[in-house]
């Protein structure tokens, strides 16, 4: 199977210049449309797939992302793998700002979201998928591997925690969460992840760790601005982790 890869820009990554643009498609489908037009074109002859998770401006919040709608279009268009990026918060002391993760579990702590494409079970035809390890293992090597020749500071494994957003944790959720288990924290990926573990495409997930939660008394909680600036410290990273992985995967 020719593969054809899907990116899902996060946070900071709503248009990166990832390719020369080759096409711009508008697709509806049966959940509504996807959160951004679709841009085609390759990356190092590799066939790509562009969709912004929160829309170009970033429009959309968290809970109003149409992840069924921007899962089934890349699925429509072909996609046979998904990488998927996202700003994210440290709940652990050695990630720091800028590290890249590459997580391998997810906790989903959302509660206003469709996470199954699957409203109802025809004829007994009962849908309960496994999601034991969520993320792809072979993408996730792929990413790992990639992100250490480039001597990129990289943790190859994590616990995500999506909670629902728009706001930050507070300081005692933020402890409850690393009591949990969780290494970072994010408002995307979860719902995100299961969606695309039922369409059957392997999915996996580049975190960048713009700040730690609100577990940290010795400074002050997260703001968005902070967010912001890291990431774009930073993003050039993720790009150049994109450009390079994307090729061998």
């Amino acid at each position: 199977m020719k593969k054809k890869i899907g990116i899902i820009g996060g946070s900071g990554l709503e248009d990166p210049q990832l390719f020369n643009r080759k096409e711009e498609i508008y697709l509806e489908t049966p959940y509504g449309f996807p959160s951004s037009t679709l841009l085609a074109g390759e990356i190092k002859g590799v066939e790509a797939i562009l969709l912004s998770r929160h829309g170009r401006q970033h429009e959309i919040p968290p809970t109003q992302v149409n992840n069924r709608a921007n899962i089934f279009a890349l699925k429509e268009m072909g996609c046979s793998h998904l990488l998927a990026t996202t700003a994210c918060g440290s709940l652990r002391e050695d990630i720091h700002r800028g590290d890249l993760v590459i997580a391998d579990q997810f906790i989903d702590f959302t509660r206003h979201r469709v996470n199954t494409f699957y409203d109802h079970f025809e004829h007994g035809d009962l849908k309960h998928f496994p999601m034991a390890d969520p993320f792809d293992r072979y993408l996730r090597e792929m990413l790992v591997k990639t992100a250490g020749q480039l001597g990129l500071s990289c943790h190859d494994h994590g616990t995500i925690i999506t909670i629902e957003g728009p706001r930050f944790s507070t300081r005692a959720e933020s402890k409850m969460f690393r009591n949990w288990g969780a290494d970072i924290i994010n408002m995307s990926i979860a719902p995100e992840a299961a969606l695309a573990n039922e369409a059957g495409i392997p999915y996996a997930v580049v975190a960048m760790s713009t700040d730690y939660d609100s577990w940290r008394e010795d400074e002050d909680a997260v703001a968005w601005k902070d967010v912001l600036r890291v990431f774009e410290e930073n993003v050039h990273h993720v790009i150049n982790l994109l450009l390079e992985a994307i090729p061998v995967i």
